[in-house]
């Protein structure tokens, strides 16, 4: 990863941050089913918004930019968070747990 692209995501993150801080977010309804299923709460969202690396970046995405976090919550779990990066608001796309078969750690997909 170079310079610009580093300079990107920064950018990225602090725009996915500063629209999570101010509440101006959408959340799918895909996105509301997982949290159901991972026992997900808004605010455990926006803890690992705040806290989290954007991992992996999908610029040309075919629905829109957008990009996958990964952050903590204040009780330290790992939260995944794939959300648009070039919307007024935030749409929050899905969220889960990284855990295994799919991951090793949260920031290392299984090959």
């Amino acid at each position: 990863m170079g310079d610009a692209d580093f300079i990107d995501l920064s950018i990225l993150l602090e725009r996915t941050r500063t629209q999570a801080g101010t509440e101006n977010i959408r959340v799918t309804q895909h996105a509301q089913q997982e949290m159901v299923e991972e026992n997900i709460i808004l605010d455990e969202i926006l803890e690992a918004i705040a806290t989290g690396q954007i991992i992996e970046n999908y610029p040309e995405h075919r629905r829109g930019p957008c990009c996958l976090l990964n952050g903590l919550t204040q009780q330290g779990r790992p939260i995944h968070i794939v959300c648009t990066t070039a919307q007024p608001a935030l749409i929050i796309i899905t969220v889960y747990e990284p855990k295994p078969p799919k991951w090793i750690t949260p920031t290392q997909r299984r090959q």
